[in-house]
């Protein structure tokens, strides 16, 4: 084995360049990526990343939720793989970058390591996770999550997104429905770089966060029923308004949120009138609310906050209400050893540095169940994500994918995990 040498980096450029090229499945006017999870968009650059995979002599899988495997051999085939990657799907007004850096910058350490002619004792994994952001199937993270047995593979395949088409008729349509069984590729830890989503590491003008572990969070559906009425001969006294009922529940959903500060977030990011008409008071309100917090206590007490608000607003107001948790994650420890792995690299590296807890979900969250995980985050400009002007700078992003090489050789040719 040829020793990695400590002046080994990966090329920014080359990886700068990939971002941009890959930018083009699903790319939007505005300069933000429309790639919904199974989508033609999806498939398209699935099939790039296939080749590209192929093209560095990696040998690429794919399970049977669609996520792909691109496996590149150790000299002890019997120890696990040391895996890391992330997601290629976006929002519907995607960036270029959640997500996208993490499967690309492994992909560069990947072609760095085969231009250097390094070779690892462990097998490295490079993973394009399957709906991680969850905006047309839910739950979010689905396939990760099956991974490491916290849903069955026909409970995902059976998913239906606001057409009514299913995770198995999308997967046919793009051919991506692997004959991997979910779950059988043995991981030995995982490592997922990701952009902060958040302003901490900018605002402190700091390259690499160390990420510690990620926030619990909790999904609801909910629905307000009232009674639809004309606008104009129903008096303000006599109406059931499901919406007015929902603008409630928004402030006290702010309320409550700001009474577990600084670490509570709530957000209620649909709302949908049933059969909408300008002259017509909205009987159905159909909404959804998305809760996070690092405790799993305030997780709990928030929720119960909100069920007590709800309640009380829809007997006030004679609504009938309802409010169905449909997934939730506990908060997540990451494990220590990796942990001091990524930031004994950013160290190593020069790049300054802390310690920083996920405030968004990630793929790496699920993984933590079944195998020692951890995350590396760089800056996004003023911690915008989940946006079209998304956007981080090549410096961080190679620094990122630095770190990322770093972290993954140190684990796959340290001692063999007990």
């Amino acid at each position: 084995m040829t020793p990695p040498r400590h002046n080994l980096r990966v090329d920014g450029s080359r990886l700068w360049a990939t971002i941009h090229e890959t930018a083009a499945f699903g790319g939007t006017p505005a300069g933000g990526i429309n790639r919904l999870t199974l989508s033609r968009e999806d498939g398209a650059v699935r099939d790039w990343f296939r080749d590209a995979c192929l093209a560095a002599g990696l040998e690429v899988g794919t399970d049977a939720l669609g996520t792909q495997f691109a496996l590149r051999p150790g000299r002890d085939g019997a120890r696990p793989p040391i895996a890391f990657g992330s997601h290629l799907d976006t929002q519907p007004t995607g960036g270029r970058f959640d997500g996208v850096l993490g499967v690309l910058a492994g992909l560069e350490v990947m072609r760095s390591l085969n231009d250097a002619g390094i070779e690892t004792e462990a097998p490295l994994l490079l993973v394009n996770w399957t709906n991680e952001e969850g905006s047309r199937f839910a739950p979010a993270m689905m396939a990760s999550a099956a991974h490491a047995g916290e849903f069955t593979t026909a409970d995902i395949l059976s998913r239906r997104d606001a057409a009514g088409i299913s995770v198995a008729e999308a997967l046919a349509e793009i051919g991506y429905a692997g004959e991997e069984p979910v779950g059988a590729r043995a991981i030995g830890a995982f490592v997922e770089l990701h952009i902060e989503q958040g302003p901490i590491l900018e605002a402190e003008a700091l390259t690499i966060g160390v990420v510690e572990g990620g926030q619990g969070i909790a999904w609801f559906d909910g629905t307000l029923t009232g009674f639809e009425s004309h606008a104009g001969t129903t008096p303000m006294n006599r109406r059931r308004d499901a919406l007015l009922g929902l603008a409630e529940l928004a402030l006290a959903a702010e309320r409550i949120a700001l009474a577990h500060a600084p670490s509570a977030v709530i957000t209620i990011g649909e709302a949908v009138i049933a059969a909408p008409s300008r002259n017509v008071v909205p009987g159905t309100v159909r909404f959804t609310i998305d809760l996070r917090d690092p405790q799993a206590a305030t997780l709990d007490a928030a929720e119960a906050e909100l069920r007590a608000a709800l309640g009380e607003i829809a007997g006030r107001r004679r609504l009938e209400a309802e409010l169905t948790r449909i997934w939730r994650k506990a908060p997540v420890p990451f494990d220590p050893r990796l942990v001091d792995a990524v930031e004994t690299a950013a160290g190593a590296l020069g790049h300054p540095h802390r310690r920083i807890i996920s405030g968004a979900g990630h793929d790496a969250c699920n993984l933590a169940g079944i195998a020692p995980a951890a995350m590396i985050f760089v800056p996004c400009r003023d911690g915008i994500s989940h946006n079209e002007t998304e956007s981080a700078t090549p410096e961080d992003c190679t620094a990122g994918a630095d770190v990322l090489l770093h972290t993954v050789l140190a684990l796959a040719n340290g001692p063999k995990s007990e």
